[in-house]
């Protein structure tokens, strides 16, 4: 089946992939998520952590600072050759009970129709949408 992008036009492998992959992660559905990576997949968000592998990947699925998937909404994605460039906004709530709003950049290096590569800028949101 081809799935439709937002102009109306029959939305590339990869992006499909990236669409299915993050609608992975907005059910935590282990996977659904791993179907989407290469096995050498590798995760980088800046700030935070760098990972390879996909056993790497499913243990920081589940991280230890929220307690339910995460709210995610596409802003725009492009793409250009391998690679698919994503601006997503998103909230997520914490263990403590208070929620996390934040604002992220994701780079999708894709190969063979596959995420290679996932690089993530995330940035918490705590007064209104740019701060």
């Amino acid at each position: 089946m081809t799935r439709i992008d937002q102009e109306g036009g029959a939305m590339s492998q990869n992006r499909q992939t990236v669409e299915t992959y993050l609608e992975g992660f907005r059910k935590n559905d282990h996977a659904q998520i791993l179907s989407c990576l290469t096995d050498d997949i590798e995760w980088t968000v800046y700030g935070a952590f760098h990972l390879t592998g996909k056993q790497a990947y499913d243990e920081a699925i589940d991280g230890p600072a929220f307690v339910e998937p995460p709210q995610l909404e596409i802003v725009r994605m492009v793409e250009q050759d391998d690679v698919v460039m994503a601006e997503l906004t998103g909230s997520v709530l914490r263990p403590d009970g208070t929620t996390m709003r934040m604002s992220m950049a994701e780079v999708f290096v894709m190969r063979d129709g596959l995420i290679a590569e996932r690089r993530a800028w995330v940035i918490e949101l705590k007064e209104n949408d740019y701060r």
